[in-house]
């Protein structure tokens, strides 16, 4: 369906931020009543106060906040968005009182965060939740230093406004040197109830992508090779459903973009002193959005992912996944500079200032030019692509003996550890060849250092995967006992989403040992970018020759990629493991994982 087919419900929200943002272009909301200005350019919101100590009451509540110019309901914190910002130390216990004023149940879980499985707060798995008018006790000691975050694991109220920071100090000396500290908090909002856009998605997956290949795009093809080369092509795509330019299933069509809960127009302002050492501890609590992160004209030093420090890099741009941290020191000069944070797509921005004086701005870049997605994304490394039947051997771990695991067929290890360079042979479970999956990827892709879709070769230094390398090494130093493998899996046409073909209601649980060494490997059968996260333990991603590479909480796959991680539980009890695309995990890409 083209845009112009699409019904109207939401060209209003569109034009009104149009007309809004070139109002503030203009400078012609100086002179208007503050009242007005703040229905407009979201001042009304509330200060994202921060809380320290070790006791906490928190009440989860409906409040009315005005975001695009029309009130909406969210769901907030103590009556913020985004929530508090809980200030902890390693080592302390944490008491956390959290109450329910909602008409629907609702809980917290502390992302990235290792407390025992039953303070993880993830209803239906780690506890039953928190119930209208019940007040709920998380405590738990903290044990790791960091930044972090916190939302819901309740229907769609992570993306409705129940999300918030965590920073923990570390026990000891910092040993990042910073002479101010700064949250940047990233995300997504829409006016739209969620259920109202999954329902869309359900009926439509392209609803929301106005990036839709044109006439004047295939002239252009006929132009650079032949007509029948640029007819081939197309038919090509429309033979696998597929769609070069599906980069993400919202867009700014319905979405605004917010750092720290302010609007690119409301331009969220942070004061430094002229040579400082700032840190900027970055976080995606974004729904359903990757944004492409830079400061134009400062060299960005990245220091920490998901809580754990890292050899400093030093780049112009990164890509920051839902659900991902990146700290950044940066030493600016006595001028003003923007963060710009726009969304994989390409429909739209977040924006924020940091400046020695108030009232200076820099200028906004432009937004860059969305990239289609290429053979390679759809297909992999498909040079390497194998002779009929070779998906089928069986396949045999580095020391020779065949690997075998305690799952459901569809989670057997049956993967051989590769050296670099080479293709990763695959071989998929039964449960994919059905109707929730509408592709398979024989021939995934293996390499760390491709920064990803529309930041190729665009001039600036971008980080990538093989430039994090975690400060320590690896926690556990044992060679892993066994291997699973997982394909990332969906139907973009049903909008389902699932783990080998399986939706997480038709899912069987992973079952890991305590506290023994295991490689997991997940393969991205898919067209789009995953941000999958595992609960419960660390997630040490390894380079494609078995080397350990970095410790994460959260790790973005890319289309038609193979990625090797090797965990050790070291707690007991039920875990959820989730792509932290929220609606990707409504649609069932999720999976239980017991750890006994």
């Amino acid at each position: 369906m083209s845009p112009l087919c699409k019904p109207e419900d939401a060209l209003p929200n569109l034009a009104r931020r149009r007309f809004v943002a070139a109002m503030a272009a203009g400078g012609v909301m100086a002179n208007v009543p503050p009242c007005v200005k703040a229905a407009f350019l979201n001042e009304a919101a509330l200060p994202n106060n921060a809380l320290s100590g070790t006791e906490f009451d928190l009440t989860i509540a409906e409040t009315e906040i005005n975001i695009t110019g029309t009130p909406r309901k969210a769901t907030t914190v103590n009556g913020m968005l985004p929530a508090p910002t809980l200030n902890w130390r390693e080592g302390d216990t944490i008491t956390l009182r959290v109450s329910n004023r909602l008409d629907e149940p609702t809980s917290i879980h502390w992302h990235g965060i290792l407390p025992p499985y039953d303070m993880d707060g993830v209803p239906g798995i780690s506890f039953a939740g928190i119930a209208p008018g019940e007040t709920f006790t998380y405590r738990f000691k903290v044990e790791q230093s960091g930044t972090y975050w916190y939302h819901s694991h309740s229907g769609m109220q992570e993306q409705t406004g129940l999300y918030g920071a965590i920073i923990v100090k570390p026990a000891a000396a910092e040993a990042i040197k910073a002479d101010r500290d700064c949250i940047v908090l990233l995300s997504d909002w829409t006016d739209e109830d969620p259920m109202t856009v999954y329902a869309k998605l359900k009926k439509d997956s392209s609803y929301y992508n106005f990036n839709q290949p044109t006439f004047s795009d295939f002239v252009k093809d006929t132009a650079d090779s032949s007509l029948q080369a640029a007819i081939a092509k197309r038919h090509m795509w429309n033979m696998m459903r597929m769609n070069q330019t599906d980069l993400s299933d919202i867009s700014a069509y319905t979405y605004i973009y917010l750092l720290n809960g302010k609007t690119p127009e409301a331009n969220w302002t942070s004061l430094f002193t002229a040579g400082e050492r700032i840190r900027l501890r970055f976080i995606n609590a974004g729904a359903m959005t990757f944004f492409d992160v830079r400061i134009p004209d400062l060299p960005l030093q990245v220091v920490q992912t998901d809580g754990q420090n890292i050899e400093p890099v030093i780049v112009d741009e990164f890509r920051i996944g839902p659900a991902e941290t990146y700290d950044v020191i940066v030493e600016p000069q006595n001028r003003a500079y923007t963060v710009f944070a726009q969304a994989m797509d390409r429909t739209g921005y977040a924006r924020g200032t940091i400046t020695p004086h108030a009232g200076l701005t820099a200028a906004i870049p432009a937004l860059d030019k969305a990239q289609p997605l290429t053979m390679a994304d759809m297909m992999g490394a498909m040079e390497h692509a194998m002779a009929p039947g070779d998906a089928d051997e069986t396949h045999e771990s580095d020391h020779g003996h065949s690997l075998h695991s305690n799952h459901a067929p569809d989670q057997m290890a049956h993967s051989r550890h590769l050296p670099i360079g080479t293709a990763a042979p695959v071989r998929h479970a039964s449960s994919e060849y059905g109707a929730s999956v509408d592709m398979r990827v024989d021939t995934p892709r293996i390499n760390l250092d491709d920064p990803g879709i529309g930041l190729r070769n665009n001039g600036r230094r971008v980080l990538t995967y093989a430039d994090l390398r975690t400060i320590g090494g690896a926690l556990d130093k044992n060679p892993p006992a066994r291997e699973i493998e997982l394909h990332l899996t969906g139907n973009m046409e049903r909008y389902t989403w699932s783990f080998d073909g399986l939706e997480f209601s038709r899912s069987s649980p992973v079952h890991l040992r305590h506290r023994e060494r295991t490689r997991i490997i997940i393969v991205n059968d898919t067209m789009m970018t995953h941000p999958l996260h595992l609960h419960g333990m660390w997630c040490e991603l390894e380079t494609p020759n078995g080397e350990f590479q970095v410790r994460k909480h959260t790790l973005t796959i890319q289309p038609a990629q193979r990625i090797s991680f090797l965990v050790t539980p070291e707690v007991l009890g039920r875990w959820a493991w989730h792509c932290h695309l929220s609606l990707h995990m409504h649609a069932g890409m999720m999976r239980e994982v017991v750890v006994a």
